[in-house]
């Protein structure tokens, strides 16, 4: 799936109108590897998904 950051952006965080993979949705978060290379959850309302295909992504509750 892929999930385009509506938030603000910040450092090393995630970038304003960037794409993102999501790797796995953990109870209802997204993770995500963000701009410092590093994987880490973040809420969903950040997020507006651009490609539903949850091929390759795992779900944890």
């Amino acid at each position: 799936m892929k999930a385009k950051w509506k938030g603000k952006t910040s450092s090393f965080m995630l970038t304003h109108n960037k794409v993102y993979d999501v790797i796995s949705i953990e109870k209802g978060w997204y993770r995500v590897v963000d701009d410092s290379d590093d994987d880490y959850l973040y809420p969903p309302e950040g997020f507006e998904i651009v490609d539903p295909n949850m091929d390759g992504v795992t779900v944890k509750d």
